[in-house]
């Protein structure tokens, strides 16, 4: 089976639109997601790291780090998206950010679930990993606390692609479902048989 469709075929129905820019519950959602996973990891960086923390100063330079960092990784993280899906489709990519998201998307094709999956959960599954590496590579106390951060951090600002994910796995099981990704706009269709 292709990955992608050039125009939405015949015998399909719009079925969802997820909108991360405009739907303001949608937005608000998210943000809650977003601050209650950052408020656990922060939790269990304290938790866990307090003891080795209380030993020694923090220091400036790696908080510094730590925000850069923060900054790069939302550049990557749509880079992510990116690469796959210029690996499964081959076709014109768009960036962006708003005041609400940062996204990267395939515009002007019509992406079947299989690839569409695949991008949605790319950086959740690279960034996650490289996390959970560097937080059992080192010992430091406030390096790990502050990889507990980001984790916290970057699985809050994946709760758009855990959403998208979510809807894959619960409601467009079929594999003909196809997505039409703007980047902050995604438009479900699913095959007119499949009317629930």
């Amino acid at each position: 089976m292709k990955n992608w469709e050039k125009d939405l075929p015949s015998g399909y129905r719009e079925a969802l639109v997820i909108d991360a820019k405009d739907n303001k519950k949608l937005v608000r959602g998210m943000g809650i997601a977003a601050l209650l996973l950052f408020a656990l990891f922060l939790w269990i960086g304290i938790a866990t790291q307090w003891s080795g923390m209380k030993q020694q100063a923090p220091s400036t330079r790696m908080a510094s780090g730590f925000f850069i960092t923060l900054m790069v990784y939302i550049v990557l993280h749509e880079l992510v998206h990116g690469a796959a899906y210029k690996l499964l489709t081959g076709q014109k990519l768009t960036f962006g950010m708003t005041l609400t998201v940062a996204f990267c998307g395939v515009p002007e094709i019509y992406v079947y679930r299989k690839a569409s999956l695949i991008a949605v959960l790319a950086p959740f599954v690279v960034f996650t990993i490289l996390s959970l590496v560097l937080l059992f590579a080192v010992q430091d106390p406030w390096v790990r606390f502050y990889v507990l951060l980001f984790l916290g951090l970057h699985i809050g600002g994946c709760s758009g692609d855990l959403y998208n994910t979510w809807m894959y796995l619960t409601r467009f099981k079929d594999p003909r479902t196809l997505t039409r990704d703007t980047g902050p706009m995604q438009t479900f269709y699913v095959p007119i048989e499949n009317e629930t």
